[in-house]
């Protein structure tokens, strides 16, 4: 999907006519080279080798073997360690490599007391260190019974393909410089309560990380459908709709102002869909308006239901006979979730989507904050917004709009450096509208929607953004 149609504007504050698409771009947007070497920079052959290996442990249950240096869980997660430290040694230790854990039981799936440890590395920001985006995969596998703890599950697909997609973004970007700070992060104990995601996203919160974006990596390898559908050039990225964290006042806000479907997951969703379209070639992504598949979940949920953005990023046409299976044959029909069934080069375009996603969002200025409209039974629209953090880089802000019916943005209009703009005979009760941040190489911000609904900081515990 085409994420932009822009809009030429004149150097007056009236409205003009919309130009084509290609001469809308050449004006209002710059193509960035470096996100371009980044996408070319990804390597399916590294991807495949890091699967390979996750899938030797055997089995990377939760409840697994952690003493053995060959198989489970444990060896699985030191090795992760060892492979974020080798790639901090070649960029020069510019990743904090850590463990983040805790002690689970007492839960359905995890009945006895058991270590859940994730592992990340933390790319500090030159500039404006305390603002995050972050990628995420799963270390854990399973097979028919999730309390099987000891048959064999590879896992190539679920998930290896997200940590060995988030181990090579994290060897690509880290010969770059940013503004923000980029996490890396292999998550345990997805499969038996998304446990991992919580233990960080409570981490995060208590240290106050100024979260813009989530992008939990979910299976991206398969491209051979249940369905009988064998396509590589799609991809979905489920987003929720109403913050989980909206209180009652802000739900009534929201009934009048809008906002249903521009939470900032869904802005968010929006960039990555821009990104596929401009630097990835032949990927068209799916934004899923849900949390995520019908009525299930992903490690991207414990950070939306904290307040910050978060989406799933995953292959379009899963296989259910590779997931959650017993390695077996039956009638003719092979189950389990091995290595043959990953396509190397499509992990890799997906991983190239995160990496330049992740990026351009960790070049631009942070998103603007209290984003504020009116116009009602005005001929125009005003749109207001605060000051950005690290403003060295920043060359002003960019003002979107569309229909209330239309999924992705079609018009913008940069209007510089200032904290007020006024769109004259644009009638804010026709459109939705937003605000980016820009900086003066050209990067954007995720767009933000007026008000709460759309709003991407996190008040932590009253004392505002930090």
């Amino acid at each position: 999907m085409r994420y932009l149609k822009n809009l030429a504007i004149a150097a007056s504050l009236s409205l003009s006519l919309p130009l084509t698409a290609s001469a809308q771009d050449a004006l209002t947007y710059k193509d960035q080279q470096k996100l371009h070497d980044i996408a070319a920079a990804v390597q399916a052959d590294r991807i495949e080798k890091d699967i390979e290996k996750l899938v030797s442990f055997g089995t990377r249950h939760t409840l697994s073997e952690t003493e053995s240096d060959t198989r489970g869980i444990g060896a699985a997660r030191r090795w992760i360690y060892e492979e974020f430290k080798r790639i901090s040694a070649d960029c020069g230790g510019c990743l904090e490599v850590m463990y983040v854990s805790d002690i689970i039981e007492g839960e359905t799936r995890i009945p006895e007391a058991t270590e859940v440890k994730s592992v990340i590395a933390i790319q500090r920001g030159k500039t404006d260190p305390g603002r995050y985006v972050l990628m995420s995969g799963d270390i854990d596998s399973r097979v028919s019974d999730v309390m099987d703890y000891t048959s064999d599950a590879p896992g190539a697909n679920d998930n290896a393909s997200g940590v060995a997609g988030t181990l090579e973004a994290a060897r690509v970007l880290s010969q770059y410089e940013f503004d923000g700070s980029i996490v890396y992060a292999a998550l345990a104990g997805e499969e038996q309560g998304l446990f991992g995601g919580k233990i960080l996203a409570e981490k995060a919160k208590q240290q106050k990380w100024r979260i813009h974006a989530v992008l939990n990596n979910d299976m991206i390898g398969n491209i051979e459908g249940i369905n009988g559908v064998i396509n590589n050039t799609t991809a979905r990225i489920f987003a929720e709709g109403t913050r989980m964290d909206e209180t009652d006042r802000e739900a009534t806000m929201r009934r009048f102002y809008g906002g249903e479907v521009d939470s900032p997951s869904r802005n968010v969703a929006r960039y990555i869909d821009l990104m596929a379209d401009r630097y990835i070639p032949n990927l068209d992504t799916m934004i899923v308006y849900r949390l995520d598949r019908f009525g299930r979940g992903g490690h991207h949920r414990p950070f939306n239901d904290l307040g910050y953005p978060g989406v799933r990023i995953m292959e379009t046409n899963e296989n259910y006979y590779r997931q959650h299976q017993d390695l077996r044959t039956e009638n003719g029909i092979k189950y389990g979730d091995t290595i043959d069934g990953v396509d190397f080069d499509y992990a890799a375009k997906l991983t190239a989507l995160n990496a330049v996603s992740l990026a351009g969002m960790a070049w631009a200025p942070e998103p603007p904050q209290n984003v504020d409209i009116e116009g009602a039974v005005q001929p125009s629209t005003t749109l207001k917004w605060d000051d950005v953090r690290g403003q060295d880089n920043l060359a002003g802000y960019k003002i979107y709009w569309r229909l209330t019916s239309e999924p992705q943005w079609q018009w913008s209009r940069f209007v510089g450096d200032v904290n007020e703009f006024t769109l004259e005979n644009v009638v804010i009760d026709n459109y939705i509208f937003g605000v980016a941040s820009v900086s003066k190489d050209g990067f954007e911000s995720p767009v933000v929607f007026p008000g709460p609904a759309g709003e991407f900081s996190i008040d932590f515990e009253g004392e505002g953004d930090q």
